[in-house]
């Protein structure tokens, strides 16, 4: 009968650079070596981080975030609560460091990562931000939380507006596009690419007034994020931690991760393919990733499938954070190939049908009775399973895992401000610039059309008035069409247009590449 150590040595004796994990953990003591590892060449095979609140997921991210970057590996990480941008400075020696680092059997020494910090509102870190257009219609429809019907009409109007070279930028684009397309001129032109019906324009303006009654009108616009600048390895070889910071839009957790969603899908498109590498170009955590799939259309997770899928072969890893397996779609998790599980709790029926569920979703083992042990783990212990170097699945084993290098705590206000001050992104991408798109557009061409039928009006009314009567003037019959044909606040936009008040927008700002 083989052994536990035998078990050990053949699942994680291989060599190659690898993430290590910490020391394999057996009826009550740590087995090492070999330790438990994962293969860099197998961290674009993805990988799940799982556990209730509490058991330590955060640090087994920060673990495995600081080990990509000292082996030179790029890193972006979603940092919810603000408690992961500690990884920037080294840690501090105390008893319990050192007795974790004693039973694991691996040295501990202080270290930081080098990190940039990037935010949706511009008051963590560099304005991360997105247009409308690369944004899609199937995004933004989620994060408006639209039914069917309605993404459907969201996604005419992106077509209307691809077919008219119509940029939408911002959301004042976006915006000035629905209310044209309800208005009598734009009416026709929106029948002919499918029609809807002004109710469900309506809508669709009525919730994007509750999202920028959010302050989510921020996130859209120019500069656009280039995702290649999370790319970044600094001289002397390691890779940049980019942290996203959420602390200030915790409350609005469907914008959030269907942004991140953005990013990942945007790396699809930005880099070419890569094939198998020695290790990945980036590693992408996904933290509070149940908040990405709830109440999610179809559409949309077809589209996580397919760019989870295909991205490995751009060379870009991708790890979901959340609390049990079941929070991650069936055809997503199938394509996680790492497997870090921290204890759940099974208090309630509805706890104990999620831990039956993730039991069944790990390989077979004979030494571990799962269902207990899932339930007895320790803060910073977890049930691991990964694939070797030729892709094949480690034993299922128990773990004690290592503690970070870098601080498990945040940084004080005055170190956070520091490290902004350093930022390359910052300058980069702190200005906003506002170019000439939709809006604008559509602005003089209402313009043109309200001149048209004032001087029309003026025609008829002239050859109508009797001699000596006063006419209209041609401000007066403009200010009545529109109010009658566009209502009244696209006729102020028009009227800002044509008394020079709208200004000349600068032209789009040359993006620095690294």
């Amino acid at each position: 009968m083989t052994t536990f150590e035998e078990h050990l040595a053949q699942g994680y004796g291989f060599g190659g650079p690898g993430l290590v994990l910490g020391a394999a953990l057996h009826e009550g003591r740590t087995h090492h070596p070999p330790h438990v590892r994962i293969p860099l060449a197998m961290l674009n095979r993805h990988g799940l981080v799982a556990g209730a609140t509490g058991t330590g997921k955060t640090r087994t991210l920060q673990l495995l975030a600081e080990q990509c970057a000292a082996q030179g590996i790029p890193v972006f990480a979603a940092d919810v609560k603000g408690d992961l941008a500690g990884i920037a400075r080294p840690g501090t020696a105390n008893p319990r460091i050192e007795e974790r680092a004693a039973s694991v059997g691996l040295p501990w020494a202080p270290a930081g990562a080098p990190a940039e910090f990037v935010s949706l509102t511009g008051r963590l870190g560099a304005q991360l931000r997105a247009t409308v257009s690369s944004f899609g219609p199937l995004m933004l429809a989620k994060v408006l939380d639209l039914n069917d019907t309605q993404t459907g009409v969201l996604t005419l109007v992106y077509r209307y507006c691809d077919e008219h070279g119509l940029p939408l930028l911002d959301f004042a684009d976006l915006r000035t596009v629905l209310r044209y397309l309800g208005s009598d001129e734009g009416r026709a032109e929106l029948e002919a690419v499918g029609g809807a019906s002004r109710q469900t324009l309506g809508v669709l303006l009525r919730k994007m007034v509750e999202l920028e009654a959010q302050g989510a009108e921020r996130f859209f616009g120019e500069p656009e994020f280039d995702v290649r600048d999370l790319l970044h390895v600094t001289q002397d070889g390691k890779g940049m931690v980019t942290c996203l910071e959420l602390a200030d839009v915790q409350d609005r957790p469907r914008l959030f991760s269907t942004f991140l969603m953005w990013l990942l899908a945007e790396l699809y498109q930005a880099l070419p393919e890569a094939g198998d590498l020695e290790k990945p170009r980036l590693v992408f955590f996904f933290d509070e990733a149940h908040l990405l799939f709830r109440d999610a259309p179809r559409p949309f997770l077809e589209q996580v499938e397919q760019v989870v899928r295909l991205v490995r072969s751009k060379g870009v890893g991708v790890f979901f954070v959340t609390q049990t397996p079941k929070d991650v779609p069936a055809s997503v998790l199938a394509q996680l190939g790492n497997r870090v599980q921290h204890a759940l709790r099974a208090h309630t029926p509805e706890d104990d049908a999620a831990l039956r569920a993730t039991v069944r979703t790990f390989p077979k083992t004979t030494f571990y009775d799962l269902d207990e042990t899932l339930t007895t783990l320790g803060i910073g212990e977890a049930v691991v399973t990964a694939l070797d170097p030729k892709g094949v699945p480690t034993p299922v084993v128990a773990a004690r895992l290592a503690a970070p290098a870098s601080r498990m705590a945040p940084l004080t206000p005055e170190e956070f401000q520091a490290e902004l001050a350093a930022s390359d992104l910052m300058a980069e991408y702190g200005p906003a610039v506002d170019r000439e798109s939709a809006h604008e557009m559509l602005a003089r061409r209402m313009e043109r059309a309200a001149e048209a039928k004032a001087e029309t009006a003026e025609e008829e009314g002239m050859a109508r008035a009797p001699r000596g009567r006063a006419t209209k003037s041609v401000a007066a019959v403009t200010v009545g069409a529109l109010a009658g044909a566009l209502g009244r606040t696209v006729g102020r936009e028009v009227i800002r247009g044509m008394f020079g008040l709208l200004g000349a927008k600068p032209p789009k700002a040359t993006r620095r590449r690294r």
